[in-house]
């Protein structure tokens, strides 16, 4: 039996050393002066102002419209119900290059929505606005779909002894289900700002590669790869750190909700 066991331990960790050996290779195949070198690329703050200003709108975004959605797609059953919950997670598998052709499909100058916002003189196609929405359109999903989890999880005899004594849905919704869902929310808000953050597919395809204007840290990783490794290096070492980090708050407000519950 202790030779089954540590064979399966040996097969899984061969995985593991394979996913984790990338990550030893990034933050130990430069000295910490070359990161610092790399930090100081022109590329790198602008990128990064523009990366922390779009993910923040971006999130704002998907929290305002994505918990009620999410709410409404928690407490509704059928058929009908289902296939939308999974068009809205259509996102998550589709390629980005391919989430970024349809957004040029539809909101560039030629597209149904797009020629309309031409024809009041307004471009949305490689500006920042396309950033910003290129970043809510592959981020959504994953938000809508955790925070309907953490909707789930809330007593639904709680949400009916509420509506018997007279609360109105909205007052349920604001009183009962967001504050019992609140660690739920906060982790699905943390893994859409990872998405959106580390978009690139889509982004390139709908807004472009302008410094200032539409390059996010991926695409600064991107270009500096054609000149400098150690400033592409360095931002991806700072979003390892930043994943990571997330990753960590995730779990740990998971584990304490479910603690509490």
């Amino acid at each position: 039996m202790k030779g089954q066991r540590l064979v399966l331990a040996l097969v899984g960790g061969l995985l593991v050393a394979f996913l984790v050996t990338p990550i030893v290779a990034l933050f130990t195949s430069a000295t910490v002066s070359e990161v610092a070198a790399g930090f100081r690329h022109p590329l790198v703050w602008p990128a990064l102002r523009l990366s922390l200003t779009t993910t923040s709108i971006s999130l704002l975004v998907v929290v305002a419209f994505g918990t009620p959605l999410a709410w409404t797609l928690a407490r509704r059953r059928g058929r009908l119900w289902q296939a939308l919950e999974s068009a809205i997670q259509l996102p998550i598998v589709i390629p980005p290059a391919v989430a970024g052709v349809a957004l040029l499909l539809a909101f560039g100058r030629s597209g149904p929505i797009g020629s309309l916002l031409a024809g009041a003189g307004w471009s949305v196609t490689f500006s920042t606005t396309a950033v910003v929405m290129a970043e809510v359109f592959v981020s959504a999903p994953f938000f809508v779909q955790a925070a309907t989890s953490a909707f789930r999880r809330v007593d639904p005899k709680l949400v009916l002894v509420s509506r018997t004594f007279g609360a109105s849905p909205l007052r349920v919704f604001f009183r009962i289900a967001l504050p019992l869902a609140a660690p739920g929310l906060g982790a699905a808000a943390a893994m859409a700002w990872a998405r959106a953050l580390g978009e690139f597919g889509a982004t390139l395809m709908f807004a472009g590669n302008m410094p200032g204007t539409t390059q996010t840290l991926p695409l600064a990783i991107y270009t500096a790869l054609e000149a400098d490794l150690r400033a592409a290096q360095a931002i991806s070492i700072a979003l390892v750190v930043v994943a990571f980090c997330l990753l960590w708050l995730v779990r740990v407000t998971l584990r304490g909700s479910l603690e509490v519950a």
